[in-house]
């Protein structure tokens, strides 16, 4: 068994726990907080064996394989850097980090440790997405030429520090990774150009974002992300012979191919869709590897570095 350590109560860590228990392998040892009572309360919850309320003894407990992180998205980097100091692999939620600079820190430190690190992203691992990515090199739709995502989260206030930029949030920080990661796994291709436009009000967080962007020499993409207004979510890519809707994408069990031979629908259910990312962890830590062959750190610093990029542009504005 992978013994996992949780840093955090967020709202997404029961979720997580329930892919960890969903996994073939994978097992919840402890969770820490920096305020002993919370992490009491969700161990309790949540069955979880123990609970710290310091990171640093979360890291010193030598039954934990590996820590997954999912603190406010500006204390990823630190806590990360932490973790992998103290000798802990890591599986850290998205965004990776807030500048590119921090990225390429952490996959150095953990490198010269020797220790596994990889950005946490669910949607690349769910077996809809592979059939997805089959259907593509199989020619069902003959060539990729335009993909198009929207994500929309109108019921953002609850989390509180959101409107902060300084603390990593946005909609393009928050949920940038997933379309940009899903489109560049899908098509086997890197982005080449991209630009965009945001909505930010003074002093604030950007509350919508919109970026165009080319796959390769040949695929244009859009991605779409907003708060301010609820609408269906999910990815439509066009072929020269067809098109794949996948609503839901980052989490989904179904996806359509439509052709001029008809539709076909996918549907592969599941417990967790967590569960296969926790998978794909464990098996590379049984393989010793230290990195993933499918989130690599190339992929990760990328999309960190085009997320940063466009925050300065808007910024300039």
């Amino acid at each position: 068994m992978i013994s996992y350590g949780i840093v955090s109560t967020a709202s997404i860590v029961p979720r997580f726990v329930a892919g960890i228990r969903a996994s073939k392998e994978g097992n919840v040892a402890a969770i820490a907080s920096r305020e002993l009572a919370k992490a009491q309360k969700v161990a309790k919850k949540l069955q979880i064996p123990k609970a710290y309320g310091c990171y640093e003894e979360l890291f010193g407990d030598e039954e934990i394989d590996i820590i997954y992180i999912a603190t406010y998205n500006k204390g990823h980097y630190e806590t990360a850097k932490q973790a992998l100091e103290a000798g802990k692999s890591v599986l850290l939620e998205k965004p990776f980090t807030l500048a590119a600079d921090e990225a390429k820190e952490l996959f150095e430190i953990a490198a010269r440790k020797k220790l596994f690190l990889m950005e946490a992203q669910k949607a690349v691992f769910l077996p809809i997405t592979s059939a997805v990515k089959k259907a593509i090199e199989a020619g069902k739709i003959g060539e990729v030429k335009f993909m198009r995502s929207t994500t929309s989260y109108p019921h953002i206030d609850h989390v509180k520090w959101f409107p902060s930029l300084e603390a990593g949030g946005g909609t393009l920080h928050g949920s940038g990774s997933y379309p940009l990661h899903y489109m560049h796994y899908v098509t086997g291709k890197n982005y080449q150009d991209v630009t965009g436009n945001a909505i930010m009000p003074q002093g604030r967080s950007d509350m919508q974002s919109d970026l165009s962007l080319k796959f390769g020499t040949d695929i244009l993409a859009n991605i779409f992300i907003t708060t301010e207004f609820g609408t269906e979510n999910g990815m439509t890519i066009y072929g020269t012979k067809g098109k794949i809707e996948i609503p839901n994408f980052w989490k989904t069990e179904v996806a359509t191919i439509f052709t001029q031979d008809g539709q076909e629908t996918l549907q592969i259910p599941f417990t967790s869709e967590f569960a296969y990312e926790v998978d794909h962890v464990n098996e590379c830590l049984k393989e010793g590897l230290l990195t993933s062959p499918i989130m690599t750190p190339e992929l990760t610093i990328e999309t960190v570095t085009l997320v940063e990029q466009q925050y300065q542009k808007w910024l300039q504005i």
